[in-house]
């Protein structure tokens, strides 16, 4: 009996040496085994033994559940995922092959981020104006959406380094010529997502917002004259073009300066690793020439380059 004790003691010693900041837990229990070669009551040193040992199991699962919850790239790393909000229905971005596969330059580069990161990319498609609310609900880790970075939107949401560079064009009728300037939308109705950027711009030079679901519905109206333009990526424009070479449509204004496109996070400290992560990622994408060759096989062209 007392071998078998000497052998507990011993062993209980050597399994909290081993944890990791809890060496004062050691002292602990030499401490108390002392006290039972001392002759103080076994049940009672047993009692405190087990005590110690349910406490010390809380304090380590406590910690690891903080951890998790207090730092994303640790939460993603434990669940071995990165859940990604993307719309789904704006090609090249993000859209549905003719076998009903998600696809897309968003939807690419998202996986590849995950596949650095040691991840799978699971991907939740969701209307664009829900994409960020789901951000805001830690229902997405991030979103892959050709998002451009604006200063409202900088104010609430951290973003990646930006891995696109696109153009903002007013599209229009062919056979229209009376908007030649995001000045002359004054007055005008034109159709984009709620809350896109899109639709923002638009509003900025006093058009009237007719909001809606996708880009070839956008379209529909601007065909049917039930609105004057709709606002979109040039990119994005010509690629609907390429599939639709006799629709009746045109850029009719252009930006100049490009809109830098990246990956919204939640802002926070718990999101900063995570952050640096995907930002590791997409510069090893874009040395390797990964990231262009994304770019060209849905674009035709590099947009990642400024």
């Amino acid at each position: 009996m007392k071998k078998l004790t000497n052998f507990v003691n011993a062993s209980c010693v050597s399994f909290f040496a081993r944890v990791p900041h809890i060496s004062f837990f050691t002292r602990a229990l030499r401490a108390l085994i002392f006290a039972s070669k001392a002759r103080i009551s076994t049940s009672f040193a047993t009692s405190c033994l087990l005590a110690l040992f349910v406490v010390t199991l809380f304090t380590i699962t406590s910690c690891s559940k903080k951890q998790a919850q207090g730092d994303l790239l640790a939460h993603v790393m434990a669940k071995g995922e990165l859940v990604i909000a993307t719309e789904g229905t704006w090609a090249p971005w993000t859209y549905h092959d003719e076998n009903d596969k998600l696809v897309g330059f968003d939807v690419e580069v998202a996986e590849k981020i995950a596949e650095k990161l040691g991840v799978r990319a699971t991907f939740v498609e969701a209307e664009w104006d829900g994409i960020f609310a789901g951000i805001d609900s830690k229902r997405y880790d991030i979103a892959a959406n050709g998002v451009e970075i604006t200063d409202e939107r900088s104010q609430k949401y951290d973003f990646s380094v930006p891995y696109a560079y696109i153009r903002t064009a007013i599209i229009t009728r062919t056979d229209r010529n009376d908007i030649l300037s995001f000045e002359d939308l004054r007055g005008k109705t034109t159709a984009n997502s709620l809350g896109s950027t899109y639709a923002e711009l638009a509003e900025s030079y006093g058009a009237k917002t007719t909001t809606i679901d996708s880009f070839d519905q956008t379209l529909e109206l601007v065909l049917h004259r039930r609105v004057d333009a709709t606002l979109n990526a040039e990119v994005s424009f010509y690629d609907y073009m390429s599939v639709h070479p006799e629709a009746p449509f045109k850029v009719s204004v252009l930006t100049q300066d490009a809109s830098l496109v990246a990956l919204p996070l939640r802002k926070g400290a718990d999101t900063a690793a995570l952050r640096d992560a995907i930002d590791s990622a997409i510069a090893e994408l874009a040395s390797s020439g990964e990231l262009a060759a994304i770019s060209v096989k849905y674009f035709g062209s590099d947009i990642t380059e400024e």
